[in-house]
């Protein structure tokens, strides 16, 4: 018989900056301002303390199919993550994709998400 050798754990990204309760998500969508485009809806709470912002995304089946949900998923952690200085600090940020995202993200990738949430992040910001 082989013998297995044991294997390493792989390594994860840290998920300290997403929210992941729906109480966070449901204080953002009720108290929060909210900003919006023709590809994503973006909701914003100020939280008290100077922590980084913290990340939710929401992306319903009416953008696609598992893949290209997960697609639009990973680009918009990116890009949020590209566009880090213009979020306010200790802000809780959810980003609702609509399902003209999908083709966003299939025509533009990354640039064209980016630029799409750059703009709304923005107006969060001066908001």
């Amino acid at each position: 018989m082989d013998e297995q050798l044991p294997r390493a754990p792989t390594p994860r990204r840290p998920r300290g900056g997403r929210l992941s309760r729906s109480a966070e998500f449901e204080r953002a969508y009720r108290q929060g301002r909210s900003h919006a485009n023709k590809h994503f809806v973006v909701y914003a709470f100020p939280r008290a303390g100077e922590d980084e912002a913290r990340l939710g995304l929401s992306v319903s089946r009416k953008v696609g199919g598992a893949t290209d949900r997960n697609r639009v998923k990973r680009l918009v952690r990116e890009a949020f993550a590209a566009e880090a200085e213009v979020v306010p600090t200790g802000h809780d940020v959810v980003v609702v994709a609509r399902p003209a995202a999908r083709e966003l993200a299939e025509r533009e990738g990354l640039e064209g998400v980016r630029g799409a949430l750059r703009e709304l992040l923005a107006q969060a910001g001066r908001a």
